[in-house]
C-alpha cells in the first residue's frame, strides 16, 4: 500500500453547509431548555477547521443567507483563518441551524432546519466556476448530496471535476438518513460517491447500513468491492482498520475519561487522517492522527471548537494510553 496514494500537497476543496448550531446548556427535552450556547457547525466546515489549524490550506464553497446566522458563519471562518472567497451571500434564501440536546450518555438528539436554505441552492455550475489551480484533494461527505436535487448535482460535478483537474478524493458517507428522500436512493447514491473516491472513511455502522457488512473488515471489502481505492473504517474507541485489498492496517483509538458529545469525532478522525497524508505521513500514522483528532473531539460539546493545534494534538498523543 501507498503511504499516502499519489496524495500532493496543496489545497483541499470542501463544499457543503454551514449552519447555526446551539446547544442545549441542560439535560432533558429541547422544548423545556432554556439557556443555549450558539456556535457554528456542518461536516465539511468542521473538517475546514481541523485542516487549517494544523497547517493545511482549505477552500470552503458554500452559500449563507443575508442573516444574523450568515454574519455569524462569516465572521467564524474569518476568525479562524479560512479563504472566504468561495462563500457567497443569498440573501433569497436562510441560513440552516440545528439544535443538540445536552446527554451525559450515549449520542445526544439533534434536530436540523435547513430545508430550502441557501447553501441547498448550490449546483453543478458552481462547481464548474472553480479556479482548480493549486487544489490536490477534494473532501465529500454524504450529506451534501440529499440537500436539494442541486446539490446532489453538485456532488456528482464535484467528483468528475476532481477527477478531469488530477485532484486526490476523500469521501465520508456521513449518513443522515432523515435527509434523504428513501432509504434505497440514501444507498445508491452514497454507492455510486463510494464507488469514485480514493479514499473512504466509513463508520462500522454506516457500512452495517450500506452493504450488511458487521466487521470492519467486512465493511472495508465491501466499499472496496464497490470501487474504492483504498477503504479506512472508523471503529469508535477501538481505533480504525485499513485495508487496499492486500494490505491491512489496525492502529488502536485513544481512551478517554469520560465521552461529553460524540457529534463531531467523525468529522475530527477525516481532519487527521488528510491533514498526515498532505504532509506525506504513512497511512498508520494518518489513521493514528485520525483517532486522536477524534477522541479530542469527544471532549467537546462543540462540533469544532476544540480541535486542535499541532502543540495541542502532541500535548494529548503523548498524555493519554491507546485501546491497545
Amino acid at each position: 500500500m501507498t503511504t499516502a496514494n499519489g496524495v500532493k500537497p496543496g489545497k483541499v476543496l470542501l463544499v457543503g453547509e454551514p449552519m447555526g448550531l446551539f446547544s442545549a446548556n441542560q439535560e432533558g427535552p429541547l422544548s423545556e431548555v432554556g439557556v443555549w450556547a450558539a456556535s457554528v457547525a456542518g461536516a465539511e466546515l468542521n473538517v475546514a477547521i481541523g485542516l487549517k489549524r494544523l497547517g493545511q490550506d482549505p477552500l470552503y464553497m458554500t452559500k449563507i443567507g443575508d442573516d444574523p446566522l450568515g454574519e455569524r458563519i462569516m465572521a467564524f471562518l474569518s476568525a479562524n483563518g479560512l479563504d472566504t472567497s468561495l462563500v457567497r451571500v443569498d440573501g433569497g434564501h436562510h441560513t440552516g441551524f440545528m439544535m443538540k440536546s445536552r446527554v451525559s450518555e450515549g449520542d445526544p438528539k439533534t434536530f436540523y432546519y435547513r430545508k430550502d436554505s441557501a447553501a441547498s441552492t448550490l449546483d453543478a455550475d458552481d462547481v464548474e466556476k472553480l479556479d482548480w489551480t493549486g487544489i490536490s484533494l477534494t473532501h465529500i461527505t454524504g450529506i451534501l448530496p440529499p440537500l436539494s436535487d442541486s446539490t446532489l448535482e453538485a456532488a456528482y460535478a464535484l467528483v468528475d471535476q476532481s477527477r478531469a483537474h488530477g485532484a486526490f478524493v476523500s469521501f465520508d458517507p456521513n449518513l443522515r438518513p432523515a435527509l434523504w428522500k428513501s432509504e434505497d436512493v440514501m444507498k445508491s447514491t452514497l454507492r455510486r460517491l463510494a464507488a469514485r473516491a480514493d479514499l473512504v472513511m466509513p463508520g462500522i455502522g454506516e457500512g452495517q447500513v450500506l452493504f450488511g457488512a458487521s466487521t470492519v473488515e467486512d465493511t472495508a471489502k465491501a466499499f472496496l468491492d464497490n470501487g474504492a481505492k483504498i477503504v479506512i473504517v472508523k471503529d469508535g474507541p477501538r481505533g480504525a482498520y485499513a485495508s487496499d485489498g492486500s494490505v491491512e492496517i489496525r492502529v488502536p483509538g485513544f481512551v478517554v475519561d469520560h465521552v461529553v458529545d460524540t457529534v463531531g469525532a467523525g468529522d475530527g478522525f477525516a481532519a487527521g487522517v488528510l491533514s498526515s497524508l498532505l504532509e506525506g505521513g504513512s497511512l498508520a500514522d494518518s489513521m493514528e492522527r485520525g483517532c486522536a483528532l477524534g477522541a479530542i473531539q469527544t471532549q467537546q460539546v462543540s462540533d469544532n471548537e476544540g480541535l486542535p493545534t499541532p502543540d495541542q494534538l502532541a500535548a494529548f498523543t503523548a498524555g493519554h494510553r491507546r485501546a491497545f
